[in-house]
């Protein structure tokens, strides 16, 4: 969501600057619910915790969110967004170098993001309310980052076992050595090491490209 969210035009040319200004204000109780989360966790986190951190008044916030469950829906899209819009950046940026993509994914769940969105994810094990809201959107999600993946990455097509393999091995390390981290279950010492036998189990398991044959 956030920036994503249609914005009204006037005449169907340029936004409107009410449409601007409630884009924005969106877009900042958004980015003050993952600050929240971050800082005080799923539990305590409240509308009013929100609002107070982002400024708008109380009303304000309402004329964007109905409640607190729609706030929440709202973060987590507007959290998937920008992890396939930094997927995106980082494979058009690495083509087909497997480091640099573990690089970038590594370093895009050290933001807080990661932190809100690990929070979120650890208390719908026991919310069902919450549990409702999540699964669906992680479906989706999933079935969206595949789908760029094998757009950017098209020799994985031939493969698409494999690749779900990849797929799999790659976000479970990362994200699991990052959980590990925030709570000192791992040596920070061991991520350079991981993160090389990542690498190489990913070049293992890539599909050969033509131009490997020739080397």
């Amino acid at each position: 969501m956030g920036e994503h969210d249609p914005v009204e035009r006037a005449g169907g040319d340029e936004p409107t600057m009410q449409a601007l200004k409630s884009a924005q204000t969106r877009a900042r109780l958004i980015d003050a619910t993952i600050r929240v989360l971050v800082r005080s966790g799923y539990s305590r986190t409240t509308t009013p915790q929100v609002a107070s951190e982002a400024a708008p008044s109380r009303g304000a916030m309402l004329h964007h969110f109905d409640n607190g469950v729609s706030l929440i829906k709202a973060t987590i899209m507007h959290l998937h967004e920008r992890r396939l819009r930094a997927f995106r950046r980082a494979a058009e940026r690495s083509a087909q170098d497997q480091g640099a993509m573990v690089r970038t994914y590594w370093k895009q769940i050290q933001k807080p993001a990661f932190i809100a969105f690990h929070e979120l994810a650890v208390a719908a094990r026991t919310n069902s309310d919450l549990a409702t809201v999540l699964m669906p959107l992680q479906v989706e999600f999933r079935q969206r980052y595949n789908q760029l993946a094998v757009q950017l990455y098209p020799e994985w097509q031939a493969a698409p076992g494999t690749f779900a393999l990849a797929m799999a091995v790659s976000q479970a390390t990362m994200e699991g050595m990052a959980v590990n981290l925030l709570t000192g279950a791992m040596d920070a010492s061991l991520v350079e090491p991981v993160l090389q036998s990542l690498e190489n189990q990913l070049h293992a398991l890539r599909p050969a490209l033509p131009g490997d044959q020739c080397a």
